[in-house]
């Protein structure tokens, strides 16, 4: 993939003329979360280094830390030019991007990080509706990843249902906060980025999250007790959104090149959040003393029925709020794709790289950078 790719991008450069670096285009890019987060040091740390690959050095890449552009505001940075390309998480914004958002209605369903990631944007690349939406969002969309499963992370170790009753649980999104209503837990939505504050305030009781949150958000200063049950995996994910006017501004050619860093940066990134990270999580953890709960057998069955009752939740949410007659459907082809993805995972055996190159030749190689994103 790569060498022909770059290959070919070199030969445009000559035939232009252009000598490495020339011209290159200034492509400010915001990940909206603090350093030790995979979204940091996995997904742009290695955009900007897969660019730098690229013998023409089209691109020259400023990296703005979450103090100038942090999550909750990427909209905002986005739209104002403030940055060219961000991480925008579509959950934020569900009234404004109701197709692309019911994916991530299905949260709970996840269950492989690879499969998840590849699955939504294989839906969102050749979602009509979707397209429409981001358009008028102003960005244009070059892929998803996804979390590992996400954890109960409590001040007080949680082990049955009686357990969740009563506390206080950040929630990531609508999914989430109907979990934590079915099991008498209060969600409350705060951005990822408050979690500590909110915890060591008291204000929460804990998280549902991905294990990797202990450190990206020192949340291992804080929890007593993990719990693993069928609570998803975090995908609804827009993790390289281009702004429209930076789009525009580009060549097929440069698109091409932008596309093919971001395509290995999300299955870079996935491999972290999803796989690698968790296990230098789990380690800090058990060297803080955290008690990994082993989970009641009565409350893993309850958290996976809900789990699949809620795709028809979900499904009811769309319609009802966003008049999506056809949302059923939808979450049946999603489901299916989510099924596919998961077989193709397995195959290649969760390979980073291997999963990357099926990304790419099962759904970017069928686009046409001319008119994507137009």
């Amino acid at each position: 993939m790569s060498v022909m790719k770059w290959t070919a991008a070199a030969a445009v450069g000559l035939m232009l003329g252009l000598p490495a670096g020339a011209d290159a285009k200034d492509l400010k890019i915001a990940s909206g979360a603090p350093p030790p987060h995979p979204a940091t040091s996995h997904l742009y740390n290695a955009l900007a280094e897969y660019l730098a690959e690229d013998p023409n050095k089209t691109f020259n890449v400023i990296q703005l830390g979450p103090e100038v552009v942090g999550l909750g505001a990427m909209k905002d940075g986005l739209q104002t030019g403030l940055v060219d390309m961000g991480n925008l998480l579509p959950l934020y914004f569900p009234a404004e991007l109701p197709n692309f958002a019911l994916a991530g209605e299905l949260s709970l369903s996840g269950k492989d990080a690879h499969a998840m990631g590849a699955a939504l944007t294989e839906y969102t690349v050749n979602c009509a509706e979707c397209q429409q939406e981001l358009k008028d969002f102003g960005i244009v969309y070059l892929g998803s990843g996804s979390s590992d499963p996400y954890m109960l992370l409590t001040k007080t170790p949680v082990k049955t249902a009686e357990d969740l009753k009563g506390l206080r649980l950040r929630s990531g999104g609508a999914p989430y906060s109907r979990f934590a209503e079915n099991f008498g837990a209060v969600p409350v939505s705060i951005s990822v980025l408050e979690t500590f504050e909110a915890m060591s305030q008291g204000t929460i009781d804990g998280t549902m999250a991905s294990i990797g949150d202990l450190l990206a958000f020192r949340l291992v200063e804080l929890v007593k007790g993990a719990t693993a049950i069928p609570l998803g995996t975090y995908f609804s994910t827009s993790n390289f959104a281009t702004a429209q006017a930076a789009w525009d501004d580009m060549t097929p050619e440069e698109r091409g090149i932008l596309l093919e860093a971001a395509n290995r940066a999300n299955a870079n990134f996935t491999q972290r959040w999803g796989y690698d990270f968790p296990g230098i999580a789990r380690k800090a953890a058990e060297e803080a003393g955290i008690e990994f709960v082993e989970a009641d057998p009565a409350l893993v069955q309850a958290a996976a029925d809900f789990a699949t009752a809620d795709r028809e939740t979900a499904a009811q949410v769309s319609q009802e709020r966003f008049g999506m007659d056809d949302a059923s459907d939808r979450v049946a082809e999603f489901i299916a794709l989510v099924e596919k993805w998961e077989a193709i995972s397995e195959e290649v055996g969760h390979d980073r790289d291997a999963m990357a190159q099926r990304v790419w030749d099962e759904v970017w190689s069928k686009v046409d950078l001319a008119t994507y994103g137009q």
